[in-house]
């Protein structure tokens, strides 16, 4: 008694319903499985509970964190405290995390991130988002969706508290063997140093052509802020679309994915949603050789990245393509996670933070996409410009 209990004592956490707790209920956030009850704890659980975290709770999840928005047909979907006249979407699928923290009702959350789940949601609520590399944080314990993609990463206000969380979060685990032997990192190494002398990739005009007007302006003044603090701005997309990204990033999702849940999606009469059903339903038809061979599309695009990346610190893009749109306004055909995709894929860290607000007074996101193993440097870049455009330090109107 009276001695602090670790790097996180008392500090109140959220985690998304996929993320077990020994003895209390996971549901995936699928109604068909309400009731369901935790066998084991997470790993990350118990690495946050032993540096003396508070779990207030589950958070809202996407079923079977398979949907960008933060749509949930059969459990409802959590309201972005940004507007509270106008139910819009909070990102997904971490969607409940994103809420909790931006609302204030916890100070840091879990979520996970297999295509910017973790991104998606900080993005919409106004959050600082970390999606580590492949590895890094173990998965054991949480609910599969894809588990060649999936990475759990920590959502909260601010670049010190992301970094301070993975901190915690990260290293080998034997329960999780893509852990281990992985280069070591310091997280906080640098953070402060800021960003003079670094080399950062900005995309062309023609890469960023589906974002809205408002997205378009902050990611400007971001780079011209980046510019200013003494880096160098790069013109250099990515070497395929984005949209080529997203459909190998389909084919392993929904291969893997269906396995995971077949024996849910195969019963039409459970409660499903739709749109969670058509995504899910093309891992049913996808050959062995369909996935190996995306499989090894993958390996084949890492290097090509690296190559293509070389001298370059991170890759600087927006998150969204849009701030977030009333939930009456969502077509389930489209999804969100087109700057995101490409990060799982290629097996980078990424870092999502707000630059900005549209003219209705809604978060804008910048993503900083760093090399594999590199999160200290994303970051180091992300602290510097959240210090030089203050735009963390935002609350929802009302909430104040």
């Amino acid at each position: 008694a009276g001695k602090p209990l670790g790097a996180l004592h008392g500090i109140p956490f959220g985690l998304k319903d996929i993320i077990e707790v020994q003895g209390q209920p996971a549901a995936w956030g699928c109604r068909a499985l309400d009731g369901r009850v935790s066998p084991v704890s997470a790993t990350v659980v118990d690495r946050l509970t032993s540096e003396g975290a508070i779990i207030l709770g589950k958070t809202q999840s996407v079923e079977f964190a398979l949907g960008g928005w933060g749509t949930n047909q059969h459990c409802g979907t959590p309201w972005n405290p940004w507007d509270l006249k106008t139910h819009r979407v909070p990102g997904g699928s971490s969607s409940g995390s994103g809420v909790a923290v931006a609302a204030g009702l916890t100070s840091a959350a879990l979520g996970t991130d297999t295509g910017g789940s973790v991104r998606l949601p900080s993005a919409f609520c106004g959050l600082t988002g970390l999606k580590p590399t492949f590895g890094r944080v173990s998965n054991h314990g949480v609910m599969p969706l894809s588990h060649s993609l999936d990475t759990v990463g920590p959502m909260a206000r601010c670049v010190q508290d992301v970094a301070l969380i993975y901190q915690v979060l990260r290293g080998p685990d034997s329960k999780d063997r893509a852990t281990l032997y992985l280069p070591a990192d310091e997280p906080m190494a640098g953070i402060r140093d800021g960003i003079k002398g670094m080399r950062l990739a900005a995309l062309p005009d023609q890469q960023r052509k589906e974002s809205t007007e408002p997205v378009n302006l902050a990611y400007e003044r971001a780079l011209e802020c980046a510019g200013r603090l003494g880096a160098e701005i790069v013109i250099r997309g990515l070497p395929h679309s984005f949209e080529t990204y997203r459909n190998l990033s389909s084919v392993i999702a929904s291969a893997e994915g269906y396995a995971h849940t077949q024996e849910l999606i195969d019963q039409q009469d459970l409660p499903i949603g739709d749109a969670t059903r058509a995504r899910m339903l093309p891992g049913k038809t996808c050959s062995a050789k369909d996935y190996l061979d995306a499989m090894n599309q993958i390996e084949r695009w890492r290097t090509e990245y690296e190559e293509h990346m070389r001298g370059i610190d991170a890759l600087l893009t927006p998150t969204a393509m849009v701030p977030a749109i009333p939930v009456e306004e969502v077509d389930e055909k489209i999804l969100p996670a087109y700057y995101t995709r490409a990060t799982n894929v290629l097996g980078l860290c990424a870092l999502a933070l707000p630059i900005g607000q549209s003219g209705e007074g809604l978060p804008v996101s910048l993503c900083l996409h760093g090399h594999s193993f590199t999160e200290s440097t994303i970051l180091r870049i992300g602290s510097a410009l959240e210090h030089a455009l203050g735009e963390n330090n935002r609350i929802p109107a009302g909430l104040e």
